[in-house]
Order: C-alpha cells, then sequence, then structure tokens
C-alpha cells in the first residue's frame, strides 16, 4: 500500500499568519489570525479595513510593518507594488509604543 502526502493547492488557497501588536491588538480584539495568501502588500490595509472598519486611520496609518521579520514600505511607495505576501508568511503590524 502506497501512501500519499496531501497536495498542496497552488491556486491561490495558502494563509498567511498577521500579528497584531499593542493597538492593533486592542483594535482587533486578536493577538493572531491567519489571512489568505497569496495577497499583493499594496492591498494588506484595504483588506484589513474592510475586516475592521476604521483601523487605518486609528492605526495602521501610524505602523509600522513586517514581513518575515523584515520593515516593508507599505503602500504608496513604488516597493510595495512588487511585494507578494506568500503563502506561510508571517506580517506583523506594529504600532507606535509610548512609554512613560
Amino acid at each position: 500500500m502506497t501512501s500519499h502526502a496531501p497536495v498542496k493547492d497552488d491556486g491561490g488557497g495558502g494563509q498567511f499568519t498577521i500579528l497584531y501588536f499593542a493597538s492593533a491588538g486592542s483594535y482587533t480584539a486578536k493577538q493572531v489570525e491567519t489571512l489568505p495568501a497569496p495577497l499583493p502588500l499594496s492591498k494588506l490595509f484595504a483588506t484589513l479595513e474592510a475586516r475592521y472598519e476604521g483601523i487605518g486611520a486609528s492605526v495602521l496609518d501610524h505602523s509600522l510593518v513586517t514581513v518575515n521579520l523584515t520593515y516593508v514600505e507599505m503602500p504608496g511607495d513604488d516597493e510595495s507594488e512588487a511585494v507578494i505576501i506568500q503563502d506561510g508568511d508571517e506580517v506583523a503590524i506594529i504600532p507606535p509604543v509610548s512609554s512613560g
């Protein structure tokens, strides 16, 4: 009897993990979730805005973003058009943090 490993669907059925830090986690009421991949980086904020109305102005417009622990430039920058978030990637939303 031959055992077969599951075949991965390359038709866009993957997922990436998104981590929410500080106020991003407060806004979404989540620290982590998965979203469908692939996703152009230039569509990340619009995708999150559709899920969490108002998050753009409240959190995202002031946040840094990493993909696989590397800081990336966000929409409006030429580089963001070329970056595609892939299956298995880890994205982090990092709002500014104040200390006292």
